[in-house]
């Protein structure tokens, strides 16, 4: 069986102990045979359900099981085996690995493989339905998405309990397609800079406070996690974050509207890409006092504002072959007021979203967001999670670049990215 998307890829598989163990055998085949190298390892309950020596037999290459037999530890198997891969596998994840993996536990081989992965990671879940929905396996999930980790399945039907319902090992054509997909999805911004933001501003009025607003930057970072993990150059411009800053990506400080705008004019000629994320404030105090305002006295004064820079509308105007994607945080008319931006600040994409709206807006976890193109009607995305949105924004983008073949030229990567 060729399979040119698998063709000399590294891929490390992960096998966790529950009874869909004996599956990854089948997996472990079906990847060799498209090309791909393949690497086990085992949880110790997951050898109770299939023999380590299948794995060797169908890969050509030795199982790891122990986290302290003397070849792992003397190679730091943990370590090199996951920097030698270009994607880690996990199949069956049973709900003890996937809480593992949210709680960054490495007690284990498969764990501190796991946590001390750079490359892409895919899990397919497996267990008991009761388990599958439980609130602590959703919450899980949720981490793990939000961290950038890909997943497939649970299917419905049988299970080995005699309950029927969600937590079926996906079928094993479905978890190499998902397999394919990450590669496929891996280089389609290889060659591009993208220049991202992320996070709130703050305006300051005095040495103690500033205007702000509720922004985490989820979005922006998981945005330039996309961006990264599919080979793009990334520059992201950070406000005020509550998120940890992706690696891999040249991270640059912009506290205020004037700072961000500044550092986006100023690199804006050498991208091909912005999407601007961040929550960036409209109106800025007119003056700042180098003193604490008293609520009484000569200091109390109402504050007076004036106008931000407006980063959208300023690259807008200096727009060449770039493709420019704004967000619209909206509390009434989403879609008129969506369309309205892009149109007249020469946007390409406006990825709009209704902040009123469960599971939408600032400091969550998901978003709920409709996709407005220049050259296309909207397009509604569920309630999902926000890297599941960025990759979705990431796909729009290359499906434009496509659209527009030879309008964006591809500048070579820098390395500070």
């Amino acid at each position: 069986m060729s399979d040119t998307s698998l063709q000399n890829k590294r891929i490390a598989l992960g096998i966790s102990g529950g009874i869909a163990a004996y599956r990854a055998a089948e997996l472990a085949s079906t990847l060799v045979q498209g090309g791909a190298q393949v690497r086990v390892v085992m949880t110790a309950n997951a050898t109770k359900f299939i023999q380590p020596v299948t794995f060797a037999a169908l890969t050509g290459n030795r199982v790891g099981v122990g986290m302290f037999d003397e070849s792992a530890v003397a190679s730091f198997e943990h370590l090199t085996l996951t920097e030698e891969s270009d994607l880690l596998v996990i199949a069956p994840a049973t709900a003890n690995v996937m809480a593992k993996l949210a709680g960054g536990i490495a007690d284990d081989l498969l764990t501190a493989t796991a946590l001390a992965a750079r490359c892409p990671i895919l899990v397919a879940p497996a267990m008991n339905t009761n388990m599958w929905l439980h609130p602590a396996t959703r919450a899980n999930l949720r981490t793990l998405e939000n961290r950038g980790v890909s997943t497939v399945g649970p299917a419905e039907g049988r299970l080995a309990c005699g309950v029927s319902g969600p937590g079926r090992l996906a079928s094993i054509d479905e978890i190499v397609a998902a397999v394919r997909e990450i590669f496929d999805r891996k280089s389609d911004l290889k060659g591009l800079r993208l220049l991202i933001t992320a996070g709130a501003t703050r305006e300051p009025l005095d040495p103690v406070r500033f205007i702000s607003n509720y922004s985490s930057g989820r979005m922006g970072v998981a945005l330039a996690e996309a961006a990264r993990d599919r080979g793009g150059a990334v520059t992201l411009l950070c406000g005020a974050t509550s998120v940890e800053a992706p690696n891999g990506v040249e991270i640059v400080p912009t506290p205020t509207a004037q700072d961000m705008c500044d550092e986006a004019v100023h690199r804006f000629p050498d991208v091909d890409i912005v999407v601007s994320a961040a929550a960036i404030a409209d109106f800025r105090p007119r003056t700042f006092s180098q003193r604490k305002i008293k609520k009484e006295g000569p200091s109390a004064s109402p504050i007076e504002l004036e106008n931000a820079p407006d980063l959208l509308r300023t690259l807008g105007g200096m727009k060449d072959k770039q493709i420019l994607v704004g967000f619209a945080a909206e509390t009434n008319d989403l879609i008129a007021n969506a369309k309205e931006k892009l149109t007249s600040k020469n946007l390409d994409i406006v990825v709009a979203n209704d902040i009123t709206r469960e599971g939408a807006g600032f400091d969550t976890e998901t978003n709920v967001v409709t996709l407005i193109t220049r050259d296309g009607g909207p397009v509604d995305f569920p309630k999902m999670a926000k890297r599941a949105v960025a990759d979705g924004v990431i796909d729009e983008i290359v499906r434009m670049l496509d659209r527009d073949a030879g309008c964006v030229t591809a500048s070579p990567a820098s390395d500070a990215a």
